[in-house]
């Protein structure tokens, strides 16, 4: 055998577990997709070409409003969208939005692996062929000149360059005093609601066999993880994919299957086309929704570790601190290192 025998060896095992798993995930959400009941079906209005966006939703009635905003205006064209059992009045307005597209599922969201099995499936029946944006409700996505040109200039290019997918940032914003206090009305931007994030420091690192990246740091690391930095949330996200339906997401939105489509993000300092999720979390219902998790138990894998967390968010604590910045755009960010643009600004009209 040739010394390259061993390694090539290992190299194709890797490949066959990656392809075993990745059938695994996507027979799960076949199944998952049997238990969805619909409430407002209106895929048969979406037109070969139309940018689709997919999310899992429990009790968003403060984020819903501006997220089906930002996202028309970005140029989604449809919304297919899981409620999982919303108490708010969620379920009701989105029946009543003319580009929305409903089903209730009443399982439990750790156990279809955090709403991926559910949007699996509507992935893998929708979404073929389409460009995907797929966020949770507190997630806007911006990039480079996203206020100038729309998602479909932005797919053209990503098209035109052979890439299938685009990465993102998760960039938690949060208000200058205790959390619970915005610092504007809940009709204004999320921008100036929690004007405030925290620029540095943050670290990515690759994870064989998928080729998957984990970024960490910011903000909930500085405040409820300093001294379990590896407990910190991860921040790296896939949102937009030229979705295939052999394509299936692993971790969240974190990762995905086939390995190859980890490649297409490496965290900040990357100079390729990026975006940022701008992220909402830490709206004033943040103690309430924390509160409810310490019963509910149901965001994390083994949720017993992370109570700590959510009890320390139950108290509204301040997360500003003197190395804060303020948002001003994405061009800050873009200076800053926390998003990319290739040679996308080079191509503007």
């Amino acid at each position: 055998m040739s010394g390259d025998g061993p390694s090539a060896m290992r190299r194709a095992w890797s490949a066959y577990r990656q392809r075993w798993k990745r059938r695994k995930l996507l027979w799960r959400s076949l199944r998952a997709g049997q238990a969805l009941t619909p409430l407002a079906d209106r895929t048969a209005a979406i037109r070969p070409g139309d940018i689709l966006c997919f999310a899992t939703v429990r009790n968003e009635m403060l984020r819903l409003p501006q997220f089906l905003d930002h996202y028309r205006r970005l140029g989604v064209a449809a919304f297919l969208i899981v409620d999982n059992a919303s108490t708010d009045g969620t379920d009701a307005f989105l029946r009543g939005q003319a580009d929305v597209s409903l089903w209730r599922a009443a399982g439990g969201y750790r156990a279809s692996r955090f709403g991926m099995d559910w949007l699996g499936a509507l992935l893998m029946r929708h979404g073929h062929g389409h460009w995907c944006v797929t966020v949770d409700a507190d997630e806007l996505l911006i990039y480079p000149d996203w206020d100038c040109r729309a998602l479909p200039q932005l797919v053209a290019h990503l098209d035109a360059a052979g890439r299938p997918a685009m990465g993102a940032m998760m960039l938690d914003l949060y208000p200058r005093g205790p959390l619970g206090q915005a610092e504007a009305g809940p009709e204004a931007p999320l921008t100036e609601q929690l004007p405030w994030f925290d620029a540095a420091p943050y670290r990515c690192e690759v994870v064989p066999p998928k080729r998957n990246r984990i970024l960490r740091g910011g903000v909930r690391e500085r405040v409820f993880f300093p001294d379990a930095p590896e407990r910190g949330p991860t921040l790296n996200k896939l949102p937009l994919v030229r979705w295939n339906r052999r394509h299936v997401y692993v971790n969240s939105t974190h990762s995905m299957l086939p390995p190859r489509l980890n490649d297409e993000y490496d965290g900040p300092g990357d100079p390729r086309l990026s975006g940022v999720l701008l992220h909402g979390k830490f709206l004033p219902d943040s103690a309430a929704r924390a509160a409810e998790e310490l019963r509910r138990s149901q965001h994390f894998i083994d949720p017993k570790p992370y109570r700590p967390y959510h009890q320390a968010i139950t108290r509204a604590p301040v997360l500003w601190h003197e190395g804060s910045v303020r948002y001003r755009g994405w061009r800050q960010l873009l200076d800053l290192g926390l998003m990319g643009a290739g040679d996308w600004l080079a191509t503007a009209d």
